[in-house]
């Protein structure tokens, strides 16, 4: 496959206005990376759900900055010509701008990220002013906030009533005035997400956020049932079932193994006859002649 330069935010405000879908998925390491940009993804997000995903923690809270760095860098590595955004984890940009600052910088110096994701609305937006005035570019996130699972009660759609539509409807106007390049909204109804879409001029990228939005974006591990048990997800398309193929094809070596099928001929490597006669000399082994 070819390879060609990383999209930028102005190629992705373009690809909005000329109503050109934009596809993300979120990835946590080289091969995953390394796949999706062969496969011609437009941005990977390395998100805090690694959390979940590779360490079955029950919330996002646990991830640490020092977390997200490295698997940030994982992710860079592997797709050296894709937009790489990087999650901001929990409680490292609420504290003060500086804090955020300092962690943005981590992220973008050592992780190598192209653009860092904030979650939240109104309340984040001087924190999201001052991180794009210092030069980086901003996803905005709304809609369910993972960050905020105990503070919301739980993983519920968001925006099923007209208050609760038009408070998203508010957060989204103040973080594109903010400086966001797009903003992800997750769980959201469809019907708010399409106004929502059509009401700000950045790109909005749903996760369960339906038919209407600019683009879209799905877990790696989901979109593949990649995981062990995997849980359904009513808003994940299942494209392989590559967990079920992982399982088989190990319960296949453990068989081979037990019963010495493997290492077969086609799978060792042969000495010189004088190394096996000094080792051996005419000495006979079951099965034949060294």
């Amino acid at each position: 496959m070819e390879t060609s330069k990383a999209l930028n935010i102005l190629q992705l405000n373009k690809m909005k206005r000329e109503g050109l879908p934009i596809s993300m998925i979120t990835a946590y390491d080289y091969p995953s990376a390394r796949l999706a940009e062969e496969a011609g993804i437009d941005i990977i997000l390395v998100g805090d759900s690694v959390g979940n995903v590779l360490s079955n923690y029950n919330s996002t809270l646990p991830v640490t900055i020092d977390d997200m760095v490295y698997h940030t860098r994982s992710v860079v590595r592997g797709a050296e010509h894709t937009f790489i955004v990087a999650d901001m984890p929990f409680m490292t940009y609420h504290v003060s701008s500086e804090e955020a600052l300092t962690n943005v910088r981590r992220l973008m110096q050592e992780g190598h990220a192209h653009a860092v994701k904030l979650e939240g609305g109104m309340e984040i937006c001087d924190t999201v002013k001052r991180i794009v005035q210092s030069g980086v570019p901003l996803l905005g996130h709304i809609g369910l906030t993972p960050q905020s699972v105990h503070q919301i009660g739980g993983y519920f759609i968001q925006g099923k009533n007209s208050q609760a539509a038009e408070r998203l409807l508010n957060d989204a106007r103040a973080l594109e005035q903010a400086g966001a390049f797009a903003i992800v909204l997750e769980l959201v109804t469809e019907e708010v997400a399409k106004s929502i879409t059509r009401e700000v001029s950045i790109p909005v990228i749903g996760i369960g956020a339906g038919r209407y939005c600019d683009g879209q974006v799905l877990v790696y591990h989901d979109m593949l049932q990649y995981s062990a048990p995997y849980r359904e997800k009513k808003f994940v398309k299942t494209y392989s079932d590559i967990g079920t193929l992982i399982r088989d094809s190990i319960g296949q070596y453990v068989k081979d193994v037990k019963d010495r099928s493997f290492p077969g001929e086609e799978h060792v490597f042969k000495a010189d006859e004088n190394v096996v006669e000094r080792l051996y000399g005419n000495a006979k082994v079951k099965g034949g002649t060294l």
